[in-house]
């Protein structure tokens, strides 16, 4: 018994010791329960919406105090024309427009009808959904302020139009998201893991001691994954364009062209987690778990980021595919061009241009 106590204490000073199963058995649990606690919710706040009142009474006024004090929407933009309001929604500037016809409360107090028509961005059918019944709730509320003791009843009529999805299709968020997540796991998964490899075999070293430069060591690495994961990309926008029918708006080249560059920076974020992972374990958990529940859950790929907390919000800025998943939507569903996208491309053309700067350093770190 004294033997077994002995080697069960031996067995927890190891544990103890050991930091990174310490994160792995307690850090982790917390990490991902805050995480999901925070970002799983069905309730949307502050979006971003505008306003085009082409009335301007005392009506819409009361209306649309009674939208902005509700706590789910903030008003971005205040539009002059119908021409404005296609722009603003690709440019993201709002997630939803309300248009308040001509003559409102005329109309409301003559006819006892109105008209409040609502667009929404439905590139993401789940938020735009949701926030036009937002805002359909509460107009009927207010509508029921108004008629409450009255024998003549009053109605805003609320006429949904769902922009760049008028279906509704799910598929439309979905496989951007897939695409990014897809791409970003498989290319830094296999260059890690394959790097790895060579520090266990030891074949690294030889690599090292040769004429190469670490420059010219990374771009033999670099170059096959590349051309494997790119024909993954073509397979996948093929698959999404055939089977699911994703509508493809914009500029085909422009879209493989973000794609190569995001390839690029998955597959030096990839080279990078390498040269800091003893083994392919190590790699490969790093690539799979410490990749995979962020991406997921903070690039906006199933939750919108708005939804949560401001420090996770900042957070989400340090995710990659939140901003090639913007990309797609805008290409592919909105049919936008560079100028709507170009913030997103420098943004991961500033991932890549990191990840490559480390990874250099760190084998030249290696020779030294």
């Amino acid at each position: 018994m004294k033997q077994l106590l002995a080697f069960l204490r031996k067995e927890f000073l190891h544990i103890f010791r050991d930091y990174r199963t310490m994160i792995i058995l307690f850090g982790m649990p917390i990490a991902q329960l805050l995480i999901f606690g925070f970002v799983i919710s069905n309730e949307i706040r502050d979006a971003n919406i505008a306003i085009l009142d082409y009335s301007k009474d005392y009506q819409t006024q009361k209306i649309k105090e009674k939208i902005l004090s509700s706590g789910y929407f903030i008003l971005t933009v205040d539009l002059k024309a119908e021409n404005e309001i296609d722009a603003v929604l690709k440019a993201g500037k709002a997630k939803l427009v309300l248009v308040f016809e001509h003559d409102f409360a005329r109309k409301l107090e003559k006819t006892g009808k109105a008209e409040l028509q609502i667009i929404a961005d439905a590139s993401d059918p789940n938020s735009a959904e949701i926030l036009s019944n937002y805002t359909r709730a509460i107009v009927n509320n207010y509508m029921i302020g108004i008629n409450n003791g009255l024998t003549t009843k009053t109605v805003v009529f609320t006429e949904p139009r769902m922009q760049f999805n008028p279906g509704l299709k799910s598929v439309f968020m979905f496989v951007p998201g897939t695409m990014a997540l897809i791409l970003l796991l498989i290319s830094a998964m296999m260059t890690s893991i394959t790097i790895a490899r060579e520090k266990e075999m030891g074949t690294m070293e030889v690599l090292l001691i040769s004429p190469l430069r670490p420059t010219q060591i990374i771009i033999g690495k670099v170059v096959p994954y590349f051309l494997l994961s790119f024909i993954n990309a073509i397979v996948i926008l093929a698959l999404g364009f055939f089977v699911f029918g994703l509508p493809m708006r914009g500029n085909l080249l422009l879209l493989i062209s973000e794609s190569m560059l995001f390839i690029l920076m998955s597959l030096s974020l990839g080279i990078l987690i390498s040269t800091v992972s003893k083994n392919q374990q190590v790699a490969m958990f790093i690539s799979m778990f410490a990749l995979l529940l962020p991406t997921m859950l903070l690039s906006g790929f199933i939750f919108p980021i708005e939804n949560m907390p401001l420090a996770l919000q900042y957070l989400s800025y340090l995710m990659p595919p939140r901003f090639f998943i913007v990309i797609i939507k805008n290409i592919m569903l909105k049919g936008t061009g560079i100028m709507f996208v170009w913030k997103e491309t420098l943004i991961i053309l500033g991932f890549t241009i990191v990840f490559l700067i480390a990874s250099v350093r760190k084998f030249k770190q290696r020779l030294e």
